[in-house]
């Protein structure tokens, strides 16, 4: 199935089902997708087997191209919910991610005082001080945990180097509720293997790691777009609408995306 990687560093406002009508900013570059995991749902392709030096947008450069822009929706009277950290991988291994984060900050009070501010993250980087301070300014600081059992982890998100769950979920606890889980849920094969994290052992491991946490909020979703992956199949909506029903019963608020 065909993927696509972003070619500007400014992109939309777009209809996001999870965040509304959303300007996205793409820290990465644009030839190839730069992250540290390499999950096997990715709208963005495959990751490189190890990460190679880049050369990042400058923070002069995102500066100015969101000043500019935010200008332009302002006077045209366009109205934005959030201004969102998605595009090509893991937008936290920007080296000057803290310093975007504040000038984004001050371009939004200027021209959009309402709109959140939202940075879309697998969580690989909150360990490091600068990151998780950035993260915990922000309205909607979202963590990616797709399953908490580590061969699951390995299939579905492949991380690169070390992941230790255990240590994501005791960093995770630092936010002391200032963070969102989102967790999509996929079924299917890769590799000849069975690929699904809806199974009784992994909702039970998921929601003891969510009572740990202690999110504001866990978004629920399932595949929407292509992947590289041709094997996989969209989790349906009573299936989600189960898994919300279960974080409900444990006093944990949810939001579905199908």
């Amino acid at each position: 199935m065909s993927t696509f990687l972003f070619d500007e560093i400014i992109f939309g406002p777009v209809k996001s089902r999870r965040l509304g009508i959303s300007l996205g900013i793409n820290l990465l570059p644009y030839n190839s997708k730069f992250c540290n995991f390499n999950c096997i749902y990715c709208e963005c392709g495959w990751t490189k087997d190890k990460l190679e030096k880049q050369s990042f947008h400058s923070v002069e450069v995102v500066e100015k191209e969101l000043n500019n822009k935010l200008l332009d929706l302002y006077n045209n009277n366009i109205i934005i919910d959030v201004i969102t950290f998605a595009g090509n991988g893991e937008p936290t291994l920007h080296p000057f991610f803290d310093v975007i984060i504040d000038l984004t900050i001050k371009a939004r009070n200027k021209f959009f005082p309402k709109a959140n501010i939202a940075v879309l993250t697998n969580g690989t980087m909150i360990s490091k001080p600068k990151v998780f301070n950035s993260l915990n300014k922000i309205e909607q600081n979202i963590l990616k945990i797709d399953s908490v059992i580590p061969e699951t982890i390995q299939l579905i998100n492949g991380p690169l180097g070390n992941y230790n769950i255990n240590s994501t979920l005791e960093n995770l606890k630092k936010f002391n509720g200032n963070v969102i889980i989102q967790t999509l849920f996929v079924k299917g094969y890769y590799n000849n293997v069975v690929v699904d994290n809806t199974s009784e052992i992994e909702l039970t491991s998921w929601i003891d790691f969510l009572l740990k946490v202690k999110p504001n909020k866990v978004m629920i979703y399932t595949i929407a777009r292509d992947t590289p992956v041709k094997t996989l199949e969209k989790v349906n909506i009573e299936t989600l609408e189960k898994i919300a029903n279960l974080l409900t019963i444990n006093n944990i608020k949810s939001q579905i995306s199908s």
